[in-house]
């Protein structure tokens, strides 16, 4: 294996030493942690061997799981995918640690209440949900023209039917 296929955080084996990752790399040397040491070993002359899938992209070579990552979270902002971590930043701040409270018409039943950070945080996953949707439609492979246009109008409807909770945003954009 040449040292320019290696990148550190690798995993990759050799035949004596076993599986280890790759910690870091010089011009003709790799550092490896194995199970029982850390060696520095010339990767052509130790014989070392991917331990993983790679994928090579226009002359690019890395791990697939690196790379995997790194194309999911550029897919998933592309699409619009909030990180749900991040959904209190997008909350108007005067909602921030506020109770969404729920009575029942029959007073025998239990009152029901929820943070409204948790509450936020479904409308959002439900917005975002509805723009996954709407661009596998737009790109589905089989719909007509006509079978697109038809499922977008229930979209924009859900759409319509959740600006009640518009009040709730920070940021005018991100509204619905």
């Amino acid at each position: 294996m040449k040292i320019q296929n290696l990148t550190i955080g690798q995993r990759v084996k050799h035949p004596a030493h076993g599986t280890g990752t790759v910690k870091s790399l010089n011009e003709q040397m790799a550092e490896i942690r194995f199970d029982d040491a850390t060696r520095m070993i010339d990767p052509v002359l130790g014989e070392l061997s991917p331990a993983e899938p790679t994928v090579a992209v226009s002359g690019l070579e890395m791990p697939l799981k690196q790379f995997i990552e790194a194309s999911t979270e550029t897919l998933l902002a592309r699409l619009g995918y909030e990180n749900p971590d991040a959904v209190v930043g997008g909350l108007g701040k005067r909602w921030h640690h506020g109770r969404m409270v729920l009575h029942p018409a029959d007073p025998v039943s239990q009152t029901k209440e929820i943070p409204l950070e948790v509450f936020f945080h479904k409308v959002v996953g439900v917005r975002n949900q509805l723009r996954v949707l709407e661009q596998k439609i737009n790109v589905h492979p089989t719909l007509t023209d006509g079978e697109k246009v038809e499922m977008q109008q229930y979209i924009t409807r859900c759409y319509g039917s959740l600006t009640t909770f518009n009040l709730l945003f920070k940021e005018k954009e991100d509204q619905f």
